[in-house]
């Protein structure tokens, strides 16, 4: 057992098992996303292998790390509806959507309430 294993070979065994691997050309990018960080891969090798009817995916490369914002983002036309809905200032409406996490919903009956 101590030989190279023929590629041709391993491919027949595999495929006995009911293993299937393929390669997928000209990836660019992959990311995967955790709610602080992203791991940013590019140019990556990347493989799908059926195995029992399950897909795994392989990725293969080296990742960039970066920070992702916590930050949340509120749209100037969410603030403008809640403003108008409500009679209340823009600066208002904008500090209850961010207190709402965004739910216009709920910064209108906050703000009304």
């Amino acid at each position: 057992m101590g030989g190279r294993v023929d590629p041709r070979q391993m491919n027949q065994m595999m495929k006995r098992l009911g293993i299937d691997i393929k390669e997928i050309p000209d990836v660019t990018e992959v990311i995967i996303r955790t709610p602080s960080q992203e791991y940013v891969f590019s140019k990556p090798d990347v493989s799908i292998m059926t195995a029992q009817g399950q897909r795994t995916f392989q990725v293969v490369g080296e990742p960039a790390l970066r920070t992702r914002s916590t930050k949340l983002e509120i749209k100037d036309e969410d603030v403008q509806l809640v403003s108008e809905q409500t009679g209340k200032t823009m600066q208002e409406a904008r500090n209850a959507l961010e207190a709402t996490k965004g739910d216009i919903a709920e910064a209108i009956v906050r703000l009304q309430g």
